[in-house]
């Protein structure tokens, strides 16, 4: 079993070292083989040297702009059996590669595995009402997923997903630019096979982007992507705030 980390990065010097680092200490004693993706998706800064300062990182261009656009670039240059899709502003939380590796041995007709952020730069008043609207996704998830049998649901930045399963639904859709694009895999995958959101699986992340628009904002906005998505298969929001400036090299 190979296990390929994918990270696209738009102007992402700042965070990139500390994900890469992360992914390092957890894969360094590993039996399991391991690849690591670096997707240099347009950057304007210098994103794409950090990256080459690491022997163990394999770097991809891909000069069209948008998140989608580097996932699947990243994918297709990958050989992984499993393809973990990290941001390049999160770190691994402990444990977080066994975790995933025992979760598909046990489940081998997994399509897809993922879990919530755990934002670490925001106050804990603020983490605690991020927590209750992961339970308010998780109840909806369990509803859609099992109830209505119409999706499931993975967190962007942290999940992975089984080549195979990848393959047999074509890849991402880049026609999703950002909000919905984890929705809109994860209800893909969902037609293939099993998709699990499990607390047992946390990513640290950075909130800069909830920081920026506002906590209340974003958990609208992503609820309502997640059932527009859902259930009429395309994103209600077709435009985003780009929080990393454009710099000149």
């Amino acid at each position: 079993m190979v296990l390929s980390f994918v990270i696209p990065a738009y102007n992402e010097e700042h965070y990139l070292a500390d994900c890469i680092a992360a992914i390092l200490q957890q894969t360094r004693n590993l039996s399991t083989v391991t690849e690591i993706i670096v997707v240099n998706n347009a950057s304007t800064d210098r994103t794409r040297e950090v990256a080459l300062r690491y022997p163990q990182v394999r770097l991809v261009d891909e000069p069209r702009k948008g998140l989608t656009h580097a996932r699947q670039a990243g994918f297709l240059a990958s050989t992984g059996s499993l393809i973990a899709n990290v941001d390049a502003d999160s770190r691994l939380t402990p444990g977080w590669v066994h975790r995933v590796l025992s979760t598909f041995a046990q489940q081998p007709n997994l399509a897809a595995l993922s879990g919530p952020l755990l934002y670490y730069d925001l106050q804990p008043s603020q983490r605690r009402l991020v927590h209750i609207f992961y339970l308010t996704a998780w109840l909806t998830y369990i509803t859609n997923r099992y109830l209505l049998r119409v999706g499931s649901m993975v967190q962007g930045g942290n999940f992975v997903v089984s080549r195979k399963a990848l393959e047999r639904i074509g890849g991402f859709n880049l026609a999703i630019s950002f909000y919905g694009e984890d929705t809109d895999i994860a209800r893909r995958l969902h037609e293939v096979g099993p998709v699990l959101f499990t607390f047992d699986l946390k990513m640290f992340s950075s909130a800069r982007r909830l920081k920026q628009e506002g906590i209340f904002t974003m958990a609208g906005r992503y609820t309502i992507n997640y059932l527009w998505t859902t259930f009429l298969k395309r994103p209600y929001t077709h435009h985003h705030i780009d929080i990393r400036e454009a710099t000149e090299l």
